[in-house]
């Protein structure tokens, strides 16, 4: 698996959990889903991403993400 699936499963996995438990649990838990987003923004516009450096000191290499069938 490449970093930039991983990104995409990680972030989805997040705002997803964050959204259910902001409505079943507290609603606080919407600022999480905030977090992420603006962590996505800020990628999209730098190319900076914070987990991009973790999963490659776990040795998770780039690929092609979204090639063309």
């Amino acid at each position: 698996m490449t970093v930039e699936k991983m990104i995409l499963l990680i972030a989805g996995t997040v705002v997803l959990a964050s959204s259910i438990l902001s409505v079943y649990h507290a609603p606080e838990w919407i600022y999480l889903t905030g977090f992420v987003g603006a962590n996505l923004l800020f990628a999209g516009l730098t190319g900076f991403c914070p987990m991009v450096k973790i999963l490659r000191k776990f040795g998770i290499q780039s690929g092609d993400a979204f090639h063309r069938s």
